[in-house]
């Protein structure tokens, strides 16, 4: 999932699980300051890698890539992680689900259509895949995990700093 100019001279990737309260922190933090200084400016390309610790990471995700406009999918991916404190609570996976899918109805996704994404092994199958190869080709021990043209960004989740380092790239 990415946003920005594909051919930016610089790319931020941020591998992060939509449980994280981190990476929740980091997207409200710095995504809506870097598109508003960077990415809307065509400077920077910033992707969202999945890397879900767990089961509501991994729903989350893939109500995330079910069939909302590509357009709209940073405006879902920043409401899920604003209101992360109110899905991803508790152990009971359908009562989490249920939780995710009020937030797809406000972007007009069907009831029926998010069940059977759910239900789709080849999307899981997907996400859990990137995750092992994210796994294998840069070791990620924790989320999130921003790299900035393929180097390890381990700043402060702050802008000031962050913005710094892009500037660095620029």
């Amino acid at each position: 999932l990415s946003d920005g100019n594909t051919n930016a001279k610089i790319t931020v990737k941020v591998f992060s699980s939509l449980t994280c309260l981190a990476c929740a922190n980091f997207h409200s933090e710095i995504y809506y300051d870097l598109k508003k200084d960077f990415i809307d400016a065509g400077l920077v390309k910033f992707e969202h890698h999945p890397f879900p610790l767990d089961l509501a990471a991994l729903n989350a995700e893939i109500i995330l890539r079910c069939s909302v406009i590509d357009e709209k999918k940073f405006e879902l991916l920043g409401i899920i992680y604003k209101k992360q404190n109110l899905w991803a609570v508790g152990s009971d996976i359908n009562r989490i689900n249920e939780s995710i899918k009020k937030i797809g109805a406000e972007f007009n996704m069907k009831e029926e259509k998010m069940s059977s994404c759910l239900k789709n092994d080849k999307s899981q199958d997907e996400i859990l895949n990137q995750r092992i190869e994210a796994q294998k080709k840069y070791k990620i021990q924790s989320t999130p995990t921003i790299f900035i043209n393929e180097k390890k960004y381990s700043g402060k989740v702050n802008y000031k700093q962050f913005k710094k380092a892009i500037e660095k790239n620029l």
